[in-house]
C-alpha cells in the first residue's frame, strides 16, 4: 500500500497508507524505497559520507551535500538549493551506501552537487500542501490548452517546486513538439517559469503508478529504476504467443519483465535442436507443432492428424541425421524392430562362448499298474542298518539263511500293497487260515516310553 506524500498514488493529498500524515520514519510507505544496512553502525560525525540522497515526487532521487553537519535520519524532511530556489524533499539514503551508489551511477563529487539548506519547519510543510493542491487544476487547465493549440503530446503530470516559483511539466510524444508557443501561454496563465521535460512511456507509467498483469503493483513504479530495451525475440525465445494485448504492460510496451528469465532459456536451448525442414518418415511429413524447453521433449503431428506425437530430443537428432542420409524411418518413436537384429546377434555370441553345462539323465518312473507289488519300488520300505545282512536292498526280498519276520513292513503280507497278487506258497496259505494275531501299531522313529507307574511296584 502506497502511503505518504511523496508517493504518487494518493487521493487530494491524503495518505491512503500508515496513520504518519506523509511523514513515514522507516520509508517503507514510499515509493523506490532503499534499506540502509549500516545504518545501525555508529561512526563519527567527521567520517560520515556528507552527501544524502533526498527523493522528491514520483521517484526522482538527488544528492545533496550536508554542509551544516545536520543529524538527518530517514524520512526526514529537508530544504535543499535547487539553482534558482529551493524544494523539500526527504532523506532516502546516507552514509557510506550513498557513496556506492554515485559510483554506480557515475556522478562524481565536484562543485555540481548542491548543499542542503536547513530541515523543513511546519510552515514549510504547509507551503508545500499548499502547492500540491495546484498540481491537479493546472494539470487539466493544460489539457485543454495543448488542445486549442493543436499538438500531438500527451501530459501525465505536473510537479510544482516548493517556493511556487517553477513548475515542471512532464509530457509523451511519438515526435519532437515545438512548444514554444505552450510555454509562452501556460507562463502568462499561471504567472510561473514553465520546464517542459519529456519523458518515455514506460517513465509515464512509472510516475503514474498501477498495478499490472500478474496483480501486483508495477515493478517501474517500486524498485525498478533502468529500464533496458525490451525485443520480440524475448518472447519467441520462451515460446509465449506473440500476441501484443498480452505481451504489452500498462505503458503500452512490451513487458520489462520478459527480459527476467531469458538468460535461463537462452542456456536451455543450447540442448534443443533446430529444425529447419519437417520430419520424413515412412507413414508421411511430420510437422513441429511444441517444444519443451526444459523436459526437452518435442512434439510433432502429420498431416491430416490432430494427434501429437512426444518425442525427445536425441531422437529428433537421429531422425534429422537419418534424413539428411536418405533414410526414413517407420514411425518418429524408436524402431524397435532394427534393433532386434543386433540384439539377438549380441545374445547368441554371449551363448558361444560360455561353455556347455553337462545335464543330468532324467530316470523314467516305472508304471506301477503294469508291474507287480513285490517289485514296485512304491511299496519298498527302508530297513534298518541292522536287518541289511541277509536282504537283497536293490528287490527287497530275501537270502536263502534269513528267515521271514512277520513283524517286518517289507515281508508283511497284511500289509502288502492291495494289487499284489497271492503267492501259492503253503506257509502264505497256513498264515492266513490260522489264527489272527492281536494288531500291533509300529511307530516310526523315537518311540515314547511310558512312565513307571508307581501303583504296579
Amino acid at each position: 500500500m502506497m502511503g505518504c506524500q511523496s508517493c504518487s498514488t494518493m487521493a487530494c493529498g491524503v495518505p491512503t497508507g500508515c496513520g504518519s500524515n506523509g511523514d513515514c520514519q522507516t520509508g517503507g510507505c514510499n515509493k523506490l524505497n532503499a534499506f540502509d544496512w549500516l545504518g545501525d553502525m555508529d561512526l563519527p560525525s567527521s567520517q560520515r559520507f556528507n552527501i544524502i540522497e533526498i527523493k522528491f515526487k514520483g521517484g526522482r532521487k538527488g544528492y545533496f551535500k550536508n554542509t551544516h553537519h545536520l543529524e538527518t535520519y530517514i524520512g526526514d524532511p529537508l530544504v535543499v538549493d535547487t539553482g534558482n530556489g529551493h524544494h523539500i524533499g526527504h532523506v532516502s539514503l546516507q552514509g557510506d551506501l550513498v557513496r556506492l551508489q554515485m559510483i554506480k551511477k557515475n556522478i562524481e563529487d565536484d562543485e555540481s552537487i548542491l548543499s542542503i539548506l536547513r530541515h523543513a519547519t511546519p510552515k514549510d510543510l504547509e507551503k508545500l500542501a499548499m502547492v500540491k493542491n495546484r498540481e491537479i487544476p493546472t494539470l487539466y487547465k493544460t489539457r485543454e490548452i495543448i488542445q486549442d493549440i493543436g499538438l500531438e503530446m500527451k501530459l501525465s503530470d505536473v510537479d510544482f517546486q516548493a517556493d511556487n516559483s517553477k513548475a515542471t511539466f512532464y509530457y509523451s510524444a511519438d515526435d519532437r513538439v515545438d512548444f514554444r508557443q505552450l510555454i509562452k501561454v501556460l507562463a502568462s496563465e499561471f504567472k510561473i517559469r514553465v520546464e517542459m521535460r519529456q519523458i518515455s512511456l514506460r517513465q509515464e507509467a512509472s510516475r503514474l503508478g498501477g498495478i499490472g498483469s500478474c496483480g501486483r503493483e508495477l515493478c517501474c513504479s517500486t524498485w525498478l529504476t533502468e529500464f533496458k530495451s525490451v525485443s520480440t525475440s524475448a518472447a519467441r525465445y520462451q515460446n509465449l504467443s506473440l500476441n501484443p494485448s498480452k505481451l504489452s504492460g500498462q505503458c503500452g510496451r512490451l513487458k520489462c519483465c520478459l527480459n527476467y528469465e531469458l538468460e535461463t532459456y537462452i542456456d536451455a536451448l543450447v540442448d534443443i535442436p533446430m529444425i529447419d525442414k519437417n520430419l520424413r518418415t515412412q507413414k508421411g511429413e511430420a510437422q513441429l507443432q511444441k517444444v519443451d524447453i526444459f523436459r526437452k521433449r518435442m512434439w510433432f503431428s502429420f498431416q491430416g492428424e490432430t494427434t501429437w506425437h512426444a518425442i525427445s530430443t536425441e531422437r529428433v537428432e537421429e531422425v534429422s541425421r537419418m534424413n539428411a542420409k536418405g533414410k526414413f524411418p517407420e514411425t518418429l518413436e524408436e524402431d524397435i524392430e532394427e534393433k532386434a537384429p543386433a540384439f539377438q546377434e549380441q545374445k547368441l555370441s554371449s551363448v558361444l562362448d560360455k561353455q556347455p553345462l553337462p545335464q543330468k539323465k532324467k530316470k523314467k518312473k516305472p508304471d506301477n499298474r503294469q508291474k507287480s507289488g513285490q517289485n514296485n519300488p512304491q511299496n519298498k520300505r527302508k530297513q534298518h542298518p541292522q536287518n541289511k545282512k541277509g536282504g537283497n536292498q536293490k528287490t527287497g526280498g530275501q537270502g536263502p539263511q534269513q528267515k521271514a519276520n512277520p513283524n517286518k513292513k517289507g515281508n508283511n503280507p497284511q500289509k502288502g500293497n492291495k494289487n499284489q497278487v497271492p503267492s501259492n506258497n503253503p506257509q502264505n496259505q497256513k498264515k492266513k487260515d490260522g489264527p489272527k494275531r492281536p494288531f500291533k501299531p509300529n511307530f516310526k522313529g523315537n518311540k515314547r516310553r511310558k512312565k513307571p507307574n508307581n501303583n504296579d511296584e
